[in-house]
């Protein structure tokens, strides 16, 4: 009875991993089988554009195995953000229950040792790429919501376990990794559009305020039918008074690596970039967690020349 009972549930959890993704939940991420299963690691370097495995982490720092509170299939797009002494990292979590994505935090004193805390934010439609960020002191989170057709906006009613809703800044879309940053007192995101989810167009839009009128600049898709460059992966850097954005390679296959660009003219009326020359700032391993691919960065300058950053990568 007892081997009966432990083949019913070994064959039950066989057939639920083999379920075929919905079509609504197409996007490479809500994969469950092993090549969807993404970690995320700590980097460390002099430069945002040179990172390697931080010798203080021991990579992968999270994975779906230390999510507590739901079944997961994988974790992702991390963002990081330091309050006081302590470090918060906000991540997607894919919800193998729900099959769709959830948003997670885990803390750091250190950088390099995380422990997971618990979900924050739960809708019902996919959510991923966290991006948080401060402003005014206060504390904002857009998430990546494209079934809901808008770029969506989070605040801190009790930082950092609990999110209200604020409004959508651009609606009846699709909106994929949507990146803000501010620059010359104005709102600036990126946005990779393409529904068909060839991840080769970038979109971008600009407002006074957050919750302003916002406008897609007129040189926008900044770029077009290119899935080498077009998707962002992860946060817009200010450094010397230059803006670097991210942006994934998804060619041959999706989340392969990222790449990096200088923005060397930016107004509301003309944009210029150049990819850096030192441009394949991440790419996968030979063995290991990140083996077969990574797709996002979140680098932040911590003291004496030294950057650390989350990344993520799948085996």
């Amino acid at each position: 009875m007892k081997f009966l009972k432990k083949s019913i549930k070994e064959l039950h959890y066989t057939l639920v991993n083999s379920l075929p993704i919905p079509i609504v939940n197409k996007l490479p991420l809500g994969a469950l089988n092993k090549r969807g299963r993404w970690s995320i690691g700590i980097y460390c370097g002099e430069s945002p554009f040179d990172l390697a495995s931080s010798t203080g982490a021991k990579n992968p720092v999270l994975t779906r195995r230390d999510v507590s509170d739901v079944r997961a299939a994988c974790v992702a797009d991390p963002f990081m953000i330091k309050v006081g002494l302590t470090w918060f990292m906000f991540f997607e979590v894919l919800n193998q229950s729900t099959r769709r994505g959830e948003i997670a935090f885990a803390t750091s004193e250190d950088g390099a040792s995380w422990k997971y805390q618990k979900i924050v934010i739960a809708e019902p439609f996919h959510l991923s790429y966290p991006y948080v960020f401060e402003w005014k002191n206060e504390y904002y989170l857009i998430p990546e919501s494209h079934q809901a057709n808008s770029i969506r906006l989070y605040k801190a009613s009790n930082f950092p376990t609990e999110w209200s809703f604020v409004g959508n800044l651009l609606n009846d879309g699709f909106f994929v990794d949507s990146s803000i940053f501010r620059y010359a007192d104005k709102w600036w995101i990126f946005a990779e559009t393409n529904s068909d989810h060839k991840h080769d167009t970038l979109r971008l839009y600009y407002a006074e305020d957050l919750l302003d009128s916002w406008l897609e600049h007129p040189k926008s898709p900044i770029v077009n039918n290119n899935a080498h460059i077009a998707r962002p992966a992860g946060r817009v850097l200010m450094m010397n008074d230059k803006i670097f954005r991210f942006t994934q390679d998804c060619q041959p296959a999706y989340g392969t690596q990222v790449r990096a660009f200088e923005i060397i003219e930016l107004t509301t009326t003309n944009y210029q970039e150049r990819e850096i020359e030192q441009s394949l700032v991440l790419k996968p391993s030979s063995y290991g967690w990140n083996s077969g691919g990574m797709h996002h960065i979140d680098p932040h300058f911590i003291h004496d020349g030294k950057w650390i950053a989350c990344v993520d990568g799948r085996g």
